[in-house]
Order: structure tokens, then sequence, then C-alpha cells
């Protein structure tokens, strides 16, 4: 089945369990053999000719799923070793009606021992699921730790145990799946975080189930998905002119620093913004205009000179090596002071925060995690603790369209549902990838004129050329092989 837009906090999710089972009138034990049912298929999907399996399981409703797999497994011709991790008599309801089904079935339940993982193919965690809020216990420790190290592909079952499936933080020994598939509704702990990073491939059931249009259910996060592209971005008409494609104006490239606004403004022209100008200093110039000369460069002389460049713009991208020194704190005032829409990122970010200027309705902030501390005035640790939560803070403080980067890039704004995107890689983690993001952003926002919108299809184009760029592998990956890749994506 394929992943669903919206993301559900696991309080959401247990509720529509409990909803399916007193208002619909499904049976808890119904829903734990369609889960049983869909980790099966999605196991045989993944590992075909896998025939010998190791369910691992704990002693909750997640250890159930894993009895039920077990049973549905060995009855399907698998060879199937089930480890309990806690002892089965201790039990009860549905998990230990599942337990009862697959001794009746001639299920051997053994207590775990790690020799035991060397006779499967495939090891299934069905240890601790979405329960998990402390620490991870000492004697489910050494069950992960077993786990982790037996070097066997790992199918988990609703969420990594050790991961807490909220706020995605790992909480202490975490099992690190190749494969997890979760049931009902996504949770944001497999998107956020340190989620990806013990996640692996995320599949989807919703065992038939589906949240109804209340307040309650509605979703904590939407995935950013392709679709937006085209809605964003719709097909030219063919008599189109450069005109009817946004005049973009970017602020930046301060003393011996032209590199960031050349990245920025050469994204700009690459999603397609019809005219971009670059406003830099004046040394600047000619190494701008030698490596891109579609770019119109502008040098900085004096209040004159951007007055008139901003007067020419329909949008507005400020802080791609601006620097902090009186040149660049000085324009951006004057940036500040103009009535265009604006994309902020990089130094202007940094003096943003030192001057607590006026939150703005029509501007998109662009930071990472430590310009959002700096913004907010936390550490970088406490942004990336809670990222969601910093997300609505900075909304919160500043308005606008928030994008929060990082692995998991987070958009928000006032009154709209967060925006998650999943793409991107590692090798997206060097010097000028947010300036090329910026870029893509503000040349989007001058077509579509819709902050949320360019802001949400910005971050996506962005990872997807990270992606295509990364295909021959993430180490070495430059912001400019991004920005080469990135009119691949906003013509899909």
């Amino acid at each position: 089945m394929a992943l669903p837009i919206a993301l559900y906090s696991t309080a959401q999710v247990r509720a529509l369990d409990a909803h399916a089972i007193e208002a619909l009138g499904i049976p808890g034990y119904t829903l734990m053999k369609r889960a049983g049912e869909a980790a099966l298929r999605a196991l045989r999907t993944r590992w075909p000719m896998a025939h010998r399996i190791v369910v691992v399981c704990g002693g909750g409703n997640n250890g159930g799923d894993g009895y039920v797999l077990a049973r549905f497994a060995q009855a399907a011709g698998l060879t199937v070793t089930v480890a309990a991790a806690s002892a089965p008599q201790q039990l009860h309801g549905d998990a230990r009606r599942a337990y009862e089904d697959l001794r009746v079935s001639d299920g051997r339940v053994q207590p775990f021992a790690p020799a035991l993982l060397s006779q499967g193919e495939v090891l299934v965690d069905a240890l601790l699921g979405t329960g998990l809020r402390d620490g991870v216990r000492a004697d489910t420790a050494r069950v992960i730790r077993a786990v982790n190290a037996a070097e066997r592909p790992v199918f988990a079952l609703d969420v990594p145990s050790g991961l807490d499936s909220d706020a995605g933080v790992a909480l202490g020994e975490t099992v690190r799946a190749d494969v997890t598939i979760t049931f009902v509704g996504l949770k944001t702990g497999l998107f956020v975080g340190d989620g990806p990073e013990y996640c692996g491939t995320v599949v989807f059931d919703d065992l038939e189930l589906a949240a109804p249009p209340t307040p309650q259910f509605a979703p904590r996060l939407t995935r950013i998905v392709e679709a937006e592209i085209h809605q964003a971005l719709p097909q030219r008409a063919r008599a189109a002119h450069k005109g009817d494609f946004g005049r973009v104006l970017i602020v930046g490239g301060g003393s011996g620093m032209p590199g960031a606004a050349r990245l920025a403004g050469e994204a700009c022209l690459r999603v397609g913004a019809g005219l971009t100008t670059v406003a830099v200093a004046p040394e600047n110039v000619a190494a701008i205009v030698a490596g891109r000369p579609e770019l119109i460069c502008v040098a900085l002389t004096g209040e004159a000179a951007l007055a008139e460049a901003l007067s020419r713009a329909e949008v507005v991208a400020v802080g791609p090596g601006l620097g902090r020194d009186p040149w660049a704190r000085s324009a951006l005032r004057q940036v500040l002071g103009s009535d265009k829409p604006l994309v902020v990122d990089a130094d202007a970010l940094n003096l943003l925060a030192e001057s607590a200027s006026a939150p703005r309705d029509d501007w998109i902030l662009t930071p990472h995690p430590g310009e959002a501390g700096r913004l907010l005035g936390v550490s970088t640790q406490d942004i990336q603790r809670e990222r969601l939560a910093s997300l609505g803070r900075l909304v919160d403080r500043y308005r606008g369209t928030i994008v929060l980067k990082g692995a998991g890039t987070l958009v928000g704004a006032p009154g709209r549902t967060p925006g998650l995107c999943e793409r991107g890689n590692p090798g997206m983690a060097s010097a000028g990838m947010g300036d090329v993001l910026t870029g893509a952003i503000a040349g989007i926002l001058a077509q579509c004129r819709d902050p949320w919108a360019a802001a949400r299809v910005g971050v996506l184009v962005h990872a997807m050329a990270g992606d295509a760029a990364a295909r021959a592998g993430e180490r070495g990956l430059l912001a400019g092989d991004v920005a080469r890749e990135l009119h691949h994506f906003v013509n899909l």
C-alpha cells in the first residue's frame, strides 16, 4: 500500500484503534490478525527467497502481532522460530490469545537466546512497539543489542523497538531495521529525528481503517509529495515570455564570498524564474558574471544601487554570503524596509536574531538548526530534540513561513498543518546546499506567488535533486551538482 500523506501522533493512532473497536465493533484480535497478515505480505515481498525467520516477541500487543505473524508464516510453509523476550504466561488480552493460537497450531516458542537468531534469514522485531516512553530496560536492551549484532536483515513491526514513535528519539538501545511496517496511521516518529536512521524503508497498511473527519484525527504533519510540484508550477502557455515567470533579486555575496550568491542565483534560474539579479559587493561581480553569464549582476556601491534593484524585483532573497559587517547590516535593513516578499537565509537570519525584528507575514525564513537556535535563543540541541515543537515556536515568534532544515526538513506557517520532506541524503551536508535551497524557493515563489506552496515545493525539488545527484555516491556531493539537477524536478 502506498504511503499516505497524513502523519499522526501515537495517541491519535491508538484513539483510531479504540474507535474501530468501540464504535465500529471490530474486535481487537481481528485487527491484530490483519496486522499479522499485512506483515507477512510485506516480508515475503521484500525477501521472497527467505524461508527461515526468527520472530522476537515482547510482552505487549506488539508481541501479539509477532505471534500472529509467526502462526501465519508457519501456515504458509516458512520455518519459524519464535524467541520470547518476555514470559508468554504473563501476556494478557489479545496478545495472550495470539500466543495460545500459535501453540494450538503446533508453533514452538522458546525463551530468547542470542544463539536462536542465527537460525533466521530474516529477524522480526516484535518487542516493544509504540508503548515506549522512557529508556529501554536493561534486559530488553540486551535483546536489542543481540538483534543488531546478528548481521541479519531486520523487519520491525509498527516501530523499531527503542524508538519514540512521536518524537523519533532513540530511547537507549534501538533496533536498526531494514524495513518497518506500520499500521493504521503513519507515526510521526518514523519520519523525524532519529526515525529514518532506524526504520529503513517504511511500508504501511491501514488494516481497513480510515480516520473520521473530526478534529481529533486532524494530521499532525503532512508529507510533501510530488503532486504539489505541478500544482505550484503548471504547464506553461505556448506564448509565455520571461516576464511571466517573475523577477528575483538575491542580495548577498559580501566581500570575498561570491560563491553563495552565485549558487542561489543559478538555482533560481534552474527552477524557472524569468529574470534573476544578484546584488553583491563590487569586487564579486566579475567572478559571478564569468561563471554564470545568465545572471544579471549588480554592484552594491551604496543604498541607491540597492534601491534601484529592489524597485525592479518582485521577490527578494537575502542572506547567501551576506556576512555580518556594516555593509551587510545596511543591506539587510534596506531589504527589510521594502514591501517585497522575502526569502531570508544564512547571515540574514543571524542578523535577524540579533536585531529582534518585527515578524512579517510575507517572508519565508529558512534556518538550519543552529540558526533556528539563535532565532529562539536556545541551543542547537534543544532544536533537534523536539524539531516539531521548535518549528511551532518559530512560527509563533516570526510568523510568515518557516523552513526548518535538516534530516526531515519541516515547513510551517500560522494556521497550517506542518509539512515534512523525507527525501534528501547525508551527502547534502556540505557547503552551499542552503544557498541552492534559498534560490530554488525564491524562484518558485516568483512563479506561483504563494509562499506556502513555494516553500514546500522548493524543499521537495531540492531534496529530489540531491538524491539524483547522489546516485553515484553521497560522499563528495557538491551544491553545484544539486543545482544542475533542479530543472528535472520542476518539470515532472
